[in-house]
């Protein structure tokens, strides 16, 4: 599978605690669902077991919007901890 990262999306990676191969996993395997302008959401879990901003989490779950141009085109991403 074609994935791509969006100038917006790649600058946010390091700002919000993501890896550019976590969000193509989370295209590849993640789950997949309908968000809003058109556009597709996936959704997966990682294992962190890290500390992100001075607290301690055992799951990163990345989301990511994109639209299909030439496989994915990922235009931006949201990290949450848990």
């Amino acid at each position: 599978m074609n994935v791509h990262l969006h100038p917006h999306a790649q600058s946010r990676l390091v700002e919000r605690g993501a890896t550019a191969d976590e969000v193509r996993k989370t295209v590849e395997s993640g789950e997949q669902f309908p968000a809003k302008f058109g556009r597709t959401g996936f959704r997966r879990n990682f294992v962190f077991g890290g500390e992100w901003r001075g607290r301690r989490y055992e799951t990163k779950q990345i989301e990511a919007f994109a639209v299909e141009e030439n496989g994915w085109l990922v235009l931006t991403i949201i990290v949450k901890y848990f």
